[in-house]
């Protein structure tokens, strides 16, 4: 790789090349046992004398930071040790730059976090994904005419996804929406930020479910917003609870997170006469709901929605994989070109070659013949995992009724938020990953599992190894009495 190298406005010209190599080994850009340009390259692009490189090459070689060989070239020696020196590091100052103080309050979760007998939520099963499918459909897109003629996309999305998707979500999820309300995304955490950039102005209330998802809350903080809290029971988000002046209400009525219900359908109903009332918009998240193993299903907010105040939001993490970042919204035709703009200015547009792949993807059938296989699987998770909390953990959790999604939640009969904290970290170490979450007002905590990510001939030793951590904070907790 040529390494570049300024001199405009320099004199020593031989000093300026050492000094600056110097410094790109010591910073550690150039890392040991990389080559130097040849010095006759080098020369060349900095239209200077061989001789001048070759003497700044001697020096380096002559300090120790180089290396020379005959017939090879020269090299970043192996024996520096190239950590920058403390006083190089360029530190920020309050008086150079200012970072918002409410960044300070947002933490980043694990990544690629691993562990034996994974129950994290949200996480698909990897090994199901049809990879081979997946590789035909993308080599497809990269032959198409529009990869080839290199053009920019429309905001909102590849107009074969965008009709692909609406076409299954009509079949699937009785959505009604045109191609042209459909704005493709990069993830369904750009969906909700192009959403707040079209709607909410600093100081303006959302009303998100408590216990909710966090990240869309740690959002709208970010972006200004006065975020409030409302309860959720055994029929969903509690109407009677929204403040009046909320302008967007945050909800996942098909399968709350983190608790598992489905909104009734009186409930529904009543939020959406609240929004008409209020003249608020409803953000409907249905991040998992392709995947329900018994009851009937509820028709979705935007269907049952006459007035369009229902944004409708979907994604291809939980039933394909999180590494693609597809996801989309379906937005009422009033939001449609302000929508359009927002994805523009946030980064023009979703990666195109994906898109293709999952256009073709859906169109040929093979996205419904995944969701057909995977969730026979699922199905049989869930049901073993249910199974299993309600004989092993009868004593210490309360299973919250759910039928659909990747995830179950339990609620702890007597263990509080730091005792289930403690517990979820013990399991860690013995490789079983679980998750965690506070109830509002109330001493005791929840758990989540979620089973997509785990193998089913796994769960039976993970919940035995959750059981021990369980047996084991009570022992302490007796002991400590």
């Amino acid at each position: 790789m040529a390494f570049h190298v300024s001199l405009v406005g320099r004199d020593d010209l031989s000093g300026e090349i050492y000094r600056q190599i110097r410094q790109a080994i010591l910073d550690g850009r150039l890392r040991p046992g990389e080559r130097l340009s040849a010095t006759r390259e080098l020369a060349a692009a900095l239209t200077v004398a061989r001789s001048t490189v070759a003497i700044a090459y001697e020096t380096l070689v002559a300090e120790g930071f180089a290396t020379s060989r005959a017939g090879a070239g020269t090299f970043v020696s192996h024996q520096l040790d190239t950590k920058r020196p403390a006083s190089k590091v360029r530190r920020s100052t309050s008086r150079a730059i200012r970072v918002r103080d409410v960044w300070e309050t947002i933490s980043l979760p694990p990544f690629r976090r691993a562990a034996r007998y994974d129950f994290r939520t949200g996480v698909p099963d990897a090994s199901l994904f049809p990879h081979g499918i997946w590789r035909r459909a993308v080599a497809h897109a990269l032959r198409s005419r529009e990869m080839t003629a290199g053009f920019y996309e429309h905001p909102a999305g590849n107009q074969d996804l965008r009709a692909a998707i609406a076409r299954h979500i009509g079949i699937s999820r009785s959505v009604s929406g045109s191609p042209e309300d459909i704005i493709v995304t990069s993830g369904t955490q750009q969906a909700l930020d192009i959403i707040a950039r079209v709607l909410l102005a600093p100081g303006d209330v959302v009303a998100v479910e408590r216990p909710g998802y966090l990240p869309p809350k740690k959002l709208f903080t970010a972006l200004g917003a006065r975020v409030a809290g409302v309860p959720v029971d055994s029929e969903g988000l509690v109407v009677e609870a929204l403040p009046t002046d909320a302008r967007v209400v945050y909800v996942t009525p098909s399968h709350q997170f983190p608790l598992g219900m489905a909104m009734s359908l009186s409930r529904r109903r009543a939020l959406l006469a609240w929004a008409e009332r209020h003249n608020a918009v409803i953000v409907e998240d249905d991040y998992d709901s392709e995947f329900r193993f018994g009851g009937r299903p509820l028709e979705p907010l935007q269907t049952l929605d006459t007035t369009g105040r229902v944004v409708y939001v979907g994604t291809f993490s939980k039933t394909l994989l999180p590494t693609l970042r597809l996801a989309f919204m379906v937005v009422p035709p009033a939001l449609r070109e302000a929508t359009y703009k927002a994805k523009f200015v946030t980064d023009w547009h979703t990666a195109t070659i994906a898109q293709s792949a999952l256009a073709r993807f859906i169109d040929e059938g093979a996205f419904a013949r995944h969701i057909r296989k995977v969730s026979r699987v699922y199905s049989e998770r869930h049901e073993m995992l249910t199974a299993d909390i309600r004989s092993r953990f009868g004593d210490c959790l309360d299973l919250v009724p759910s039928s659909t999604g990747l995830h179950i939640a339990a609620y702890a009969r007597t263990a509080s938020l730091d005792d289930v904290d403690a517990i979820t970290s013990r399991a860690l170490d013995l490789g079983v990953a679980i998750q965690s979450f506070p109830l509002q007002g109330k001493p005791q905590a929840g758990i989540m599992l979620g089973y997509g990510a785990i193998e089913t001939a796994q769960i039976a030793e993970g919940l035995r190894r959750l059981r021990s951590c369980f047996d084991e904070r009570v022992s302490r907790r007796s002991k400590a009495a």
